[in-house]
């Protein structure tokens, strides 16, 4: 239960952060006005909100995790809000990120 409730806080983080830097994305380099950037910045603020709610009490090990997710997050909006379309590579680095994030997150570790 901890993993599912760990992996659905990385999943509302990411939206958080990759919707918000497009937003900001948007608010700047599409021309879409300080409505657009301050939505964004306001979910960038929520992004870390939701990274301390993680089980995990280990902020190191959180945020490093986390870039895995980040990753593979940031090709799948691009392709949903953008029509971006990642190749091979692309994919394969994103599955060695989500490896990489299911190691330091979920492996046991004695202590």
């Amino acid at each position: 239960m901890l993993i599912a409730r760990s992996i659905a806080l990385f999943v509302v983080a990411a939206l958080f952060e990759i919707g918000g830097a497009w937003l900001v994305w948007q608010g700047v380099r599409e021309h879409r006005g300080w409505v657009w950037i301050g939505a964004g910045a306001i979910a960038l603020g929520l992004y870390g909100f939701v990274a301390t709610l993680q089980p995990n009490a280990d902020f190191g090990r959180v945020l490093a995790a986390y870039g895995g997710v980040f990753v593979a997050g940031s090709l799948a909006w691009g392709m949903v809000a953008d029509g971006y379309r990642p190749d091979r590579w692309d994919v394969i680095g994103a599955l060695i990120c989500l490896a990489g994030m299911a190691v330091i997150m979920y492996i046991p570790r004695g202590r």
